[in-house]
Parts: C-alpha cells; structure tokens; sequence
C-alpha cells in the first residue's frame, strides 16, 4: 500500500531533474502520473518526446502507471490538455505538481528583454496555466486537491545574474500565496516548494567538486513534495517549504519596527525618519551576501 494509492498526479518538466525524482517517487506512493515535459534544453529550445517517455517507461518497468505528455505549458491549450490527459486516462485530478522552468542568466546590464520574456512565460506564466487548469478540473470535481508550485530561494531571497528568473518565482511565491486563500473554500491546499538540487538546470551554479551532486540529489527533494499531495496533508495549506539535501524548512514572514508613534501625531520628518533608521540599523537582519558567479 502507497501513501498515494488511487490519487492521479500531474508533473510538468517531468524529463528530468526534480520533475523526474516527483514523479517516479509518486508512483511509487501508487499514484497514477502523467509525465509532462516539452524536451527541450534547459535553456528553452527545442522540444521531443523522448525525455518524458524514458520517464514513463522507467515508471512502468517498476510496476506503475503513467503516460507521457509533450505539452508547452505556455501555451493554454497544451495545459489545459494535460489536466485533459489524466482525466482521459485516470479518470480525474487530485495532484498538481508545476515544476516546469527554463535558465537564461545574465547579469542585468547584459539582460535582454527576449531573456526576460521567456523565463517571465515559462515560470510565471506556465505556472499559471498549468494550476488554472488542474484548479478548474479540481473544482469541477468537488473534491478537493492539492497543487504545489515551485519557486526559489532566486525569487525569495536573491541572487546574482537572476533577475529574470527570481522575478518569475518571487511572482509564482506571491500568486501562491493569494491562491491557497481562495482554494480553502473548495479543499484545494497551496503549498510553495523552494529547492534546492542539483540538476541540469542548476549543475553550473554549485561549486564543482564538493559532491554536490549527491549531497543535494533531487530524489532528496522529492519526499515532501509528496507528501503534500496525500490525505496526511489536508491541514497543509499556504506554506513555503525551503528543502536542500535532507535539510527541510518553513519560511515564514517577519517584521521588525523601525519608528513607531501614534497615528493622530503628525508624520514622521526626513530627518526624523533617517535618524530612526541609523538608530536600529545594527540591529537588522543581515542581508544575503551575492552568490559568487560571473556572468557575461
């Protein structure tokens, strides 16, 4: 018996990587996955079916169900086909996994607006299509669900040559974070997975030779992940998950007053506001040191 036994999942960049590590452990849990994945390069280019059908096939010959999926989740109608697929095949939706992304790095004096747009469609967009249909499907079902959306440590906290890529994920954060309120009404839990694995997508920003490959392999991602879309999971909702490695953490939000007195005073002045500030500046949080990388 699996954790998951009779739930139907669908995983979007499923070819490879952390999409490839859900999917196979979502199996084995005993859910029946349709294996999305355009095929192209990690830097959005190009397309083929082999990925996701290697995937499928290595599901199969360890004695689960799945079936593949080519579509671009940028594209409507591909997204809405997918959730259409596990339907067709499986009877329904319980599981959405949007893992789906592409790189373009570049510092942002060198940023173009085709870098910028892509990874803002891949990411941010196809997150949205992909959820909008398995969250329609989901409701139409009246019985719940559960969708996890993937972000980052990019978009949550920073990092240098990103600015494309941490817009899309800090935005694919925020649009979670306003979704889960809307789907507790309905049984449909948001949760937000920031990882961090080694990956073809993010082989070249680790340090090389630090067993970083194995240290944070993405099959060590994927167990929460799955959870997140069991029954043991249904108090789960709104949350932003942190995993590196066997390292699992709940990133919650924290204020700090800097200046405070009471609403009927009058506002604070320039000056008054700068002094509070140079005040309390030893006290804040320090910030995130930039990632040491180069970039053209």
């Amino acid at each position: 018996m699996g954790l998951l036994d009779g739930k139907v999942a669908v995983v979007t960049g499923a070819g490879g990587g952390l999409g490839e590590t859900h999917a196979m452990l979502l199996a084995q849990e005993g859910a029946s996955v349709v294996v999305n994945d355009l095929g192209g390069a990690r830097d959005g280019s190009g397309s083929g079916s082999s990925m996701a059908d290697q995937v499928v096939e290595k599901i199969k010959t360890a004695g689960g169900k799945a079936v593949a999926d080519y579509g671009n989740v940028t594209k409507e109608e591909d997204a809405r086909a997918m959730v259409q697929t596990a339907v067709d095949n499986f009877g329904k939706i319980d599981f959405m996994i949007a893992n789906a992304g592409i790189l373009r790095d570049k510092s942002f004096k060198n940023m173009t607006n085709e870098m910028w747009d892509i990874v803002l469609d891949v990411h941010l967009r196809g997150t949205y299509l992909t959820v909008k249909a398995a969250y329609d499907q989901m409701l139409a079902q009246e019985a719940g669900g559960s969708i996890v959306v993937t972000a980052s440590t990019s978009g949550l906290f920073g990092n240098f040559g990103q600015t494309n890529y941490g817009a899309a994920k800090a935005g694919i954060a925020g649009f979670a974070r306003c979704l889960f309120q809307e789907g507790m009404k309905y049984g449909v839990r948001v949760n937000i997975l920031a990882p961090a694995a080694w990956s073809r997508l993010t082989s070249d920003i680790f340090p090389e030779g630090q067993n970083m490959e194995e240290l944070l392999s993405p099959d060590k991602v994927s167990p929460l992940v799955v959870w997140l879309g069991s029954d043991e999971a249904k108090e789960v909702t709104g949350r932003t998950f942190l995993v590196a490695g066997n390292n699992v953490q709940l990133i919650s939000w924290q204020s700090q007053t800097i200046a405070i007195k009471d609403n009927t005073e009058e506002p604070w002045s320039v000056t008054e506001i700068g002094e509070q500030i140079r005040e309390n500046f030893e006290k804040w949080p320090k910030g995130i040191q930039p990632t040491p990388r180069s970039f053209d």
